[in-house]
């Protein structure tokens, strides 16, 4: 690399070399070009030219605002990128300042310096030589003895130096506190760039309250490592919420008393006295709640305030509404056979007579049961005998996807929970409640077991008392993402109406998806037909294999090839595949990649926080956008990419919804996805790698959930022994709810 007017002298007199520090390497160098740079996430792909490297080097990470010509000293490990070969993942970094006249000069004359151009430079220079930077920084006053730079100009060129430096510093300060850079970019979001250094200085437990999840983390280490003397209170009151937080993100609706005393002591060193007394501040300020467990009054148990009121919420709303009893004539077996044959030609089983007329004599009621029980003829049936007595029937489902196959299963409208409510995303609220109720006689919500206690208290309390309400679910499928397990609370509490269906029907009995799901479902090995051979593949298979390369490069042979060949299905609109995980070689990350490149031959348009995007690709948006109406889940094609206009467009189900390049986090690649993401949905083929190495992650509800979103095709790759732990493994992480306990106390 040929020094460019003085610009690297400094980094050749630190001898411009690589570095080894333990497993980091350390590299100094000019940055020859940014290949990608996110605004608000600051993660960046750029080339750095070294003095000892013939070609640029790769380097990915955070980095802010890199520029085209910034010397920089960077530290990280080397990685091997299947696509795109060794790079650099950065660890820290540090701007390399020009300390020459001529470096000076060059590095204001590039424009890092919003304000400063190429003649204002050089004046600039010519005053103060090789003080200039230093200038600007510390004494920006002395800037007016420039001719034609004033106070005002002077002021700005200072807090155009600060802004470029101020996220540089952030990142570095969190660096040297051992955490992680890409967090800054959420603090400058919160404060601001030049106010976020000084308070994570001067006030870091600020950041408990004002960033969630990881405000506590950062304001404690923060406070540890630069001995920032603490108010121990409210340093004791702000860990009590974060882990309360933290036990929500898991899926718990409450902590008990004991526990969050321990993990106070045991991660943050916070004594059990002061942790207690956090604990009935809290309360005092109406922060959290604390409550008996399950009705037991030696066990208390610690809530956010949110999650009590929904959850006490919940349990009297239904009770409200089981105290209601239907008044309404029942119908006999004569009159809904007749109805149910008039309106959808379909003969019920004695069963499903038994069932739909113990529902009709329920306020509230649940139907749950495997596949090819019979609970979509259950929904249907029950659809047309309440409208056929003059009443009016709303349908739901928790996803988009799920509201609409329910939508054409039943040929009737459907909708999201959210939209039913009439979800308000400007201020969280929703129009339905109690004050405007919903305008239906019966609600039916299908795959009930994906609602979590959030949800189900604003959904029950837009129901009117009169009302009836049906909840649909397979138990034994995963629980919901959100805090709670609401339907098998339910069916615990043994205070709603239940009706399990067992009966598996002839036209699915011959399915061998269908019954080795119920296979796994009671914990049986499924029947596998062959597990060496890919040749000869049948409806449910099994494909031994024990390394992980082999597994991806089956999966990608059986996207690309062997299905499409043997059962002509499109490898991009009818198979798709499922991961227990996203990291590792046989994660959703890894898979994407790979499988996108044996599927969509067009060249990469645009790269976002290390994913390329092109036309043609498979991709799913992540959460509700209530104004695109695009929902969490949703599976589209891009159709076209802008890079002048900074849009695309993307193809869902024959409606095209654009999004600016800002927006694409909203987006990610869906050739492979996580098993939670692919509740409420079917795929014509599934594709299911299972090894030890997702060991963490086997478990019975998972496999399960897996195997029941397969229609026509389900193909396990991996190992008998993942699937036998996955099989044994029918205790997965016990959530932490009373509502069960709730509704047994009449």
């Amino acid at each position: 690399m040929t020094p460019s007017g003085g610009s690297l002298r400094f980094v050749i007199r630190m001898k411009n070399q690589t570095l080894k520090t333990g497993s980091l390497t350390t590299l100094e160098g000019q940055i020859n070009k940014v290949t990608y740079y996110n605004d608000d996430t600051h993660y960046t792909i750029a080339k750095l030219e070294t003095e000892e490297n013939r070609n640029p080097v790769t380097i990915i990470g955070y980095l802010s605002q890199p520029t085209p010509g910034e010397i920089l000293k960077v530290a990280g490990k080397w990685e091997t990128h299947p696509r795109y070969g060794q790079q650099l993942r950065l660890v820290s970094y540090e701007v390399v300042l020009p300390a020459t006249v001529a470096g000076i000069t060059n590095y204001l004359k590039a424009g890092f310096i919003r304000g400063i151009g190429p003649k204002t430079a050089a004046v600039l220079v010519a005053h103060f030589e090789n003080q200039t930077l230093e200038i600007i920084e510390k004494n920006p006053e002395k800037l007016t003895e420039v001719k034609g730079i004033g106070k005002e100009t002077a002021a700005r060129i200072n807090q155009a130096w600060k802004e470029h430096h101020s996220a540089r510093a952030l990142m570095a300060f969190l660096q040297q506190n051992g955490l992680k850079a890409a967090w800054s970019a959420k603090i400058i979001k919160t404060y601001g760039i030049t106010a976020a250094l000084e308070i994570l200085h001067t006030d870091p437990y600020r950041l408990a309250n004002d960033i969630p999840k990881i405000g506590f983390y950062i304001a404690d280490t923060i406070a540890r490592n630069t001995g920032v003397a603490p108010d121990e209170s409210e340093r004791a009151k702000a860990c009590v919420l974060h882990l309360l937080q933290e036990y929500a993100e898991a899926g718990n609706v409450f902590m008990d008393e004991e526990q969050l005393i321990q993990r106070a002591e045991s991660l943050f060193q916070i004594a059990s006295r002061d942790t207690r007394e956090a604990i009935k501040s809290l309360e005092e300020s109406k922060d959290l709640s604390i409550d008996g467990v399950g009705g037991d009054s030696n066990s208390r148990g610690i809530y956010l305030r949110s999650l009590y009121r929904a959850e006490v919420g919940l349990s009297d709303r239904l009770k409200a509404l089981i105290s209601n009893p239907v008044r309404d004539p029942v119908l006999d077996a004569r009159q809904i056979t007749s109805e149910v044959l008039k309106k959808l030609a379909v003969q019920l089983s004695a069963e499903q007579i038994r069932v739909l007329q113990g529902i009709l004599s329920q306020r509230v009621a649940i139907i749950t049961g495997g596949p090819g029980t019979g609970k979509t003829t259950l929904i249907r049936a029950i659809s047309a005998v309440v409208e056929a007595v003059g009443k009016k029937v709303l349908l739901a489902a928790p996803t988009g996807r799920a509201a609409r196959r329910l939508s054409q299963i039943t040929s009737k409208k459907a909708s999201t929970i959210h939209r039913l409510l009439r979800y308000n995303p400007g201020d969280a609220t929703f129009e339905k409640n109690q004050d405007n109720p919903l305008e239906g006689d019966t609600v039916i919500i299908d795959e009930a077991s994906m609602v979590d206690t959030f949800l189900m208290f604003h959904l029950l309390n837009a129901i009117w008392v009169g009302a009836s309400l049906i909840l649909v679910g397979d138990v034994s499928q995963l629980p919901s993402v959100g805090p709670g397990n609401v339907l098998a609370d339910l069916i615990k509490s043994q205070n709603i109406k239940t009706y399990e269906l067992t009966e598996i029907f002839r036209q699915t009995h011959e399915s061998p998806i269908i019954l080795n799901a119920h296979r796994v479902r009671q914990g049986e090995f499924p029947k596998i037909e062959n597990s060496g051979s890919v040749e000869d593949l049948s409806e449910f298979f099994f494909i031994e294999q024990r390394h992980p390369e082999t597994v991806v490069n089956t999966i990608v042979d059986l996207c690309r090839r062997k299905i499409p060949q043997h059962f002509g299905l499109d490898p991009l609109a009818e198979i798709q595949v499922l991961s227990p995980m996203h990291k590792g070689l046989l994660g959703t990350y890894n898979l994407n990649q790979v499988l996108q490149e044996s599927l969509n031959p067009n060249p990469v348009v645009i790269k976002v926080a290390g994913n390329a995007f092109k036309r043609g690709d498979k991709v799913m948006h992540l959460k509700n956008n209530y104004h695109k109406e695009v929902f969490n889940g949703d599976i589209g094609r891009i159709c076209e990419i802008d890079r002048k206009k900074e849009v695309l467009d993307i193809n869902y189900d024959d409606r095209i919804v654009g999004y600016d390049f800002t927006e694409m986090d909203e987006i990610n690649l869906a050739y492979a996805i996580s098993v939670h993401k692919s509740q409420g949905s079917e795929y014509p083929a599934v594709i299911v790698p299972l090894t030890t190495q997702h060991y963490a992650l086997l478990q019975r509800n998972l496999l399960y959930t897996a195997i029941t979103r397969g229609e026509k095709l389900v193909i396990l790759i991996g190992t008998q022994k993942a699937l036998a732990i996955a099989l044994k493994n029918d205790k997965p992480h016990k959530r932490l709810s009373s509502l069960a306990g709730r509704l047994a106390i009449s």
